[in-house]
């Protein structure tokens, strides 16, 4: 069974897992959407059989459209781990107020609204006057409340994934952020370095989080302005400065320290989130100065929130 590779795409709903989904098809994987847990079983017992000539790579998305059979997952994916298949799960987040635009500008219902007794976006409309907006608000709140029950029914199985803040990303960039996490071969513990610019916010599948600000900023020197923290000048600058040795210094040894730890803790994947005013040379920099020096210990993957996007 060792052979089988297999993805299971999870999440919040609003947060873009047919993107993802559609993604995976693309590179090859066979995907199956919506798939009840308790026919996962099943599947994979096909897929072990197919002669290892006709093997295929196999995706599979659930989420809370099968509620009623979820709390029984995680305990379906612990069987097949110690079976020997490789289990890799991706969970996709965004913040509640991303999702509820969302919601609002495809105007499709949330898969757990219909579980809500009196939900208010089924009510009908009193009069069409100034009451309409307490209608709007009420059908709001209501959404809200809704993903916090989700957020709930799904947190176990986000503590045991590598977790995508969908947020402030454009689908050209989740698709290849998605790419690059199947892609990568699975390894013990995978680290995962971002720059985010705080501006923006901090992402949301952070497990670590490094506030970079108080390096010199290279964003005031008018050659290096235009430039980013993966180009040589910049690199230059900032490796002449005694206090990028010395951060980076510490936060290597602080992860030195804990990943041991993360890695007892049956951890698959940790994201350690670097953070400057706009995204673009300090926290740049310190990612890929972090990739580098954490090469030699397996999986270590870069992305860059800010820059992704322009270049998406």
């Amino acid at each position: 069974m060792s052979q089988l590779d297999i993805v299971l795409l999870t999440g919040i709903s609003g947060s873009g897992k047919s993107v993802a989904l559609n993604a995976l098809e693309d590179a090859g994987y066979f995907c199956v959407d919506n798939l009840p847990p308790e026919l996962l079983r099943g599947l994979v017992d096909l897929e072990v059989q197919r002669p290892p000539e006709l093997k295929r790579r196999v995706a599979v998305a659930m989420d809370v459209r099968s509620v009623h059979s979820l709390p029984h997952l995680k305990s379906v994916l612990d069987a097949l781990r110690q079976e020997g298949l490789k289990v890799r799960s991706v969970f996709l987040d965004a913040s509640t107020d991303t999702l509820v635009r969302r919601f609002s500008e495809t105007r499709r219902p949330h898969p757990l609204l219909k579980l809500r007794p009196h939900s208010p976006v089924d009510k009908p409309r009193r009069r069409a006057s100034d009451q309409d907006h307490d209608v709007v608000e009420e059908a709001t709140h209501a959404l809200m409340d809704t993903i916090t029950m989700e957020r709930e029914l799904l947190g176990p199985l986000r503590e045991v994934s590598t977790v995508i803040d969908t947020s402030l990303l454009r689908p050209a960039q989740l698709r290849t952020w998605v790419r690059h996490i199947v892609g990568a071969e699975p390894a013990a513990l995978t680290l995962v370095f971002e720059s985010f610019a705080y501006k923006h916010g901090v992402p949301m599948d952070a497990d670590f989080v490094f506030d970079v600000r108080m390096l010199p900023n290279p964003f005031y020197l008018k050659e290096l302005k235009p430039l980013t923290g993966r180009d040589q000048p910049v690199i230059d600058y900032l490796d002449a400065q005694p206090e990028s040795a010395e951060l980076l210094a510490q936060i290597e040894a602080f992860l030195l320290r804990w990943l041991p730890t993360l890695e007892s803790d049956q951890r698959s994947y940790v994201t350690v989130a670097m953070g400057c005013t706009g995204g673009q040379h300090r926290s740049v920099y310190c990612v890929e100065q972090l990739v580098k020096r954490f090469a030699a210990r397996g999986v270590v993957l870069s992305r860059h929130r800010e820059q992704d996007a322009r270049s998406s």
